[in-house]
């Protein structure tokens, strides 16, 4: 909990009220859940929960249902579940529409099921329902040793797809090769725009999936392929930019903005359907899984957000609440 916006030293534990359980709702027990950047932007005060969303932090979980509301089918108390949630994770429970749960496979244990939601079905959602991404394309992933980056690392293996990633180390960019990435670039000593045109024969890429913003378009546009799409889902390297219309129209190019916390429910209840019709299989048969950097206490909490913003992890920082059953 916060009492106030700042940095770690504001993050608290402490009590608060049981959530009310809803019509198409489940109650979690919450076993774990997972660090995004999006809590540190709304511990900083720069990122609000939409409303009637949990002012707790976190926005994904995993753990077992221990209530079933009213209309609610498929689930039974006991069932091992990851949640996709508005906020609210970092709690020893949670109340969530049915539609933005998962099961867990056997293959994850809880704590690592907990770091799947939020970025796997970002991934998913930008680069191959917005982005069009198909077996064959190409896509560019910023921060490829991010939650996000080794998710969509994973998927575009998975569905077939070439892809090329950003990361700010020579050894974070050698941990993507070892996942599957077909180029891994250190941003901090090469041009990324130059590396994947070398890589492309110059045709660019499909869809270039963007979290840092205005320091970056350029070069994302010029990385683009001829009707190529850029999706952009973060602002950390600034919000205003100048951009040539005519680049846009001359190789017919895209620019979609996306976020995922303050779609309805039933959007996210579309895109996890979609998400488990794509990619279930390869989930359950552990083609792919979330890479988990590590697994603090809850009362870690602070050092996980330090970790956090000084990039010194790969993957996901898991928190754990609870225990497995």
């Amino acid at each position: 909990m916060t009492d106030r916006a700042g940095d770690e030293s504001v993050l608290r534990l402490g009590e608060a009220p049981e959530p009310a359980l809803g019509v198409g709702a489940l109650r979690i027990a919450v076993a774990a859940t997972a660090i995004n950047r999006a809590d540190l932007l709304q511990r900083q005060g720069l990122y609000p929960p939409p409303p009637d969303a949990s002012p707790i932090l976190g926005l994904e979980c995993a753990g077992t249902v221990r209530e079933v509301g009213a209309g609610v089918s498929g689930w039974r108390v006991g069932d091992r579940v990851m949640a996709l949630l508005s906020g609210g994770g970092y709690a020893e429970e949670v109340v969530v529409d049915a539609g933005s749960v998962m099961p867990v496979p056997a293959s994850l244990s809880l704590e690592q099921a907990a770091a799947l939601p939020e970025v796997f079905l970002t991934a998913y959602l930008n680069l191959f329902e917005l982005g069009g991404l198909e077996a064959g394309g190409s896509a560019l992933v910023h921060g490829g040793g991010s939650g996000v980056g080794t998710a969509a690392i994973q998927l575009c293996r998975a569905a077939g797809a070439h892809v090329y990633v950003t990361a700010g180390s020579d050894a974070k960019c050698q941990r993507c090769r070892d996942l599957g990435a077909d180029l891994a670039v250190n941003y901090r000593s090469e041009s990324f725009a130059e590396r994947v045109a070398e890589a492309s024969g110059g045709r660019g890429v499909d869809v270039v999936l963007d979290p840092i913003g205005a320091s970056y378009l350029a070069d994302n546009l010029a990385s683009l392929a001829i009707g190529g799409r850029l999706v952009l889902i973060g602002l950390m390297g600034g919000a205003k930019a100048e951009l040539s219309l005519a680049a846009l129209l001359a190789r017919r190019l895209s620019i979609i903005g996306s976020t995922l916390r303050s779609r309805p429910v039933e959007q996210k209840a579309a895109i996890i359907a979609g998400f488990r019709r794509r990619f279930g299989p390869d989930l359950e048969a552990g083609r792919i899984r979330p890479v988990v950097d590590r697994v603090l206490p809850l009362d870690a909490v602070a050092e996980a957000h330090r970790v956090m913003k000084a990039s010194e992890h790969f993957g996901k920082i898991v928190l754990r609440v609870g225990s497995e059953p």
